[in-house]
């Protein structure tokens, strides 16, 4: 990296980016303070025979302030204490002969390390990839580890984005998780956040402010500056972090948040500069990236590589099929609620708003998806966001009856589209996900005041009584409820709820996973009798096709199967389909 602490054969060479300050001190911890030359472009630099693997330090500047290394590979002491030193180069990696896997068989579960055993590490996580390999797991996505303050936080308020969150381990812990995963078939993509940083830890505006550019806002504050004349090194920083997540810790892909965020008007945006480095300087594996865009840009989805973006997490679908199993109508919810045209167009197309006015946010939305083919779309019936952002984290399985939960995950996991569940969801787990963080302070008391107003806009909530009984996001036992209990998993009902999903990934392994390479395009549908839907996708030689009745009454007029059947949900009785009934066939 053009930045940190790399070790060489002189000693540890130390580089920093801080054009707006003249004087920049290295101070090894336990050891001298040492003054660093300054050369071109802002850029400050010392080689320290001094220094070696395991050294601490810290940037001290001119005010007597010591900041961390903003590209640190880890921090012991978190966001606030020195960097430690590390060379990567003596990990004994032995997943040599990984070579990937086809984004088409990917099956992702979302987890954050944390929640996702007692303990919360790496360690412990890599104890449980036995359990998903079983159940039909193909892809472990990670909610961000970029480091954070404090120890509980959901990774979205990361401020150093190299170092893996030290609450879970080391980073070697992380490689071994890798190398365990990849040892089962199972790859390992990483959620990662370049539009903004979290307001605690991050030092970056103290000493170089022309990190962040007033000239675009986001919903953080002022935008990272991606396009403005002293971008060019604020684009390095962010194009190396994702290569330096894809080549030292030997992950398959990134999931990308929030990239309507990402403001550039450059002549190459950052995203497209992004994929073509991480595609082109690792050429011998499939390099899989996913954006979160709440613009539906079809665009960013089409073409060939390098630039090109493999999926996107699809929203609509999970809008479509919460709407309809919980009957919720609030906020963005209120656009989808019974509206069949969108339900259809969302489970045989991809995007549900394809260019029309979204009313929640007072705007046209999306862009035409039908002709890409459904792999680039990720669906859910769950996930963090539409989990935790609930006032009481509750799991779809809490909101629904068991029947519309099944049926709605049967469309799902058997559809051409790539699968996603999040972690517990297998198993109908019993805790919440909730939101929970680990500020102090001033900070801490905004978050828990910002809480509470987001939801005294919804009904529910309008009684103070039940508005008080919010779980506090800074107390510890929130983000201790949060927690997985892996003892359901050998009792009832969770055990069945957890059969159920590894028979139907069977057949989705076994049935589907062959004829999504010939699936190129969205399917052809229509709606049936008001409630019903059925979908219909070309596959070669061979028509997958979708019948679902994703309501609590039977529905009639649907049309006749002669296919194999591959999974039935519910019953089907001639053209009439049972409450919450779904049917898969191949002909």
């Amino acid at each position: 990296m053009p930045f940190g602490a790399a070790i060489t054969r002189g000693g540890v060479h130390f580089r920093l980016w801080a054009p707006d300050v003249e004087k920049i001190d290295l101070h090894l911890i336990d050891g001298p303070v040492l003054p660093m030359s300054r050369e071109e472009g802002g850029w400050h630099h010392l080689v320290s025979a001094e220094a070696k693997a395991g050294t601490r330090y810290a940037f001290r500047l001119p005010d007597g302030l010591e900041v961390p290394d903003p590209a640190s590979r880890y921090q012991p002491s978190d966001v606030h204490g020195p960097s430690e030193v590390l060379d990567p180069s003596t990990y004994p990696w032995r997943d040599n002969d990984w070579r990937g896997r086809p984004w088409h068989e990917a099956v992702i579960y979302e987890m954050h390390v944390g929640t996702f055993t007692p303990e919360g590490t790496f360690a412990a996580a890599a104890q449980k990839l036995d359990a998903l390999a079983e159940l039909g797991i193909t892809a472990v996505e990670i909610m961000p580890l970029a480091d954070f303050p404090g120890r509980r936080n959901w990774g979205y308020d990361g401020t150093l984005l190299f170092a893996p969150e030290a609450a879970y381990g080391r980073p070697e812990d992380l490689k071994a998780f890798v190398e365990a995963a990849h040892a089962r078939g199972i790859m390992v993509l990483l959620d990662v956040v370049y539009n903004h940083f979290g307001p605690d830890g991050n030092y970056l505006p103290v000493y170089v402010p022309r990190f962040f550019t007033e000239r675009h806002h986001t919903p953080w504050g002022a935008a990272v500056n991606y396009d403005g004349a002293d971008a060019l090194p604020v684009r390095a920083f962010v194009i190396h972090n994702a290569l330096y997540w894809i080549e030292e810790f030997h992950l398959d892909g990134l999931r990308l948040d929030a990239v309507q965020a990402i403001k550039d008007d450059s002549g190459e945006h950052l995203l497209d500069e992004l994929a073509r480095h991480l595609r082109t300087d690792n050429p011998d594996r499939p390099i899989h990236l996913i954006l979160e865009n709440e613009e539906n840009d079809a665009a960013r989805l089409e073409g060939d590589l390098p630039h090109t973006f493999t999926a996107q997490w699809n929203d609509d679908l999970h809008h479509v099929l919460h709407t309809a199993v919980t009957g919720e109508a609030e906020a963005y919810y209120g656009d989808y609620a019974g509206d069949m045209d969108k339900r259809l167009r969302a489970i045989a197309e991809g995007f549900a708003f394809q260019g029309e006015m979204m009313h929640h946010r007072g705007s046209e939305r999306g862009t035409p998806s039908a002709h890409l083919p459904p792999t680039a779309f990720v669906s859910f019936t769950q996930n963090h966001d539409q989990i935790g952002n609930r006032a009481f984290g509750e799991r779809l399985s809490a909101l629904a009856p068991a029947p519309a939960v099944r049926a709605a995950s049967a469309l799902v996991l058997l559809a051409p589209q790539i699968p996603m569940l999040f972690m517990g969801e297998e198993w109908a787990a019993s805790s919440p996900f909730l939101f929970f963080c680990d500020f102090t302070g001033d900070l801490a008391d905004a978050v828990r005041r910002g809480r509470r107003a987001e939801f005294a806009k919804f009904s529910a909530f309008r009684d103070p009584a039940r508005a008080a009984a919010i779980p506090d996001p800074l107390d510890v036992s929130t983000f201790r409820a949060s927690t997985l209990d892996w003892s359901e998993i050998a009792r009832a009902p969770h055990a069945e709820v957890r059969d159920w999903y590894r028979r139907i990934l069977a057949v989705r392994r076994e049935k589907v996973v062959p004829l999504i390479p010939a699936i190129t395009a969205g399917g052809a549908g229509r709606i049936v009798r008001g409630q019903g839907i059925e979908v219909r996708w070309q596959a070669g030689g061979k028509e997958l096709e979708l019948m679902a009745n994703l309501s609590a009454d039977p529905v009639a007029g649907f049309a006749p199967s002669t296919g194999e059947t591959l999974w039935t949900e519910g019953w089907f009785d001639g053209e009439r389909a049972g409450p919450w009934s779904v049917r898969w066939t191949l002909r």
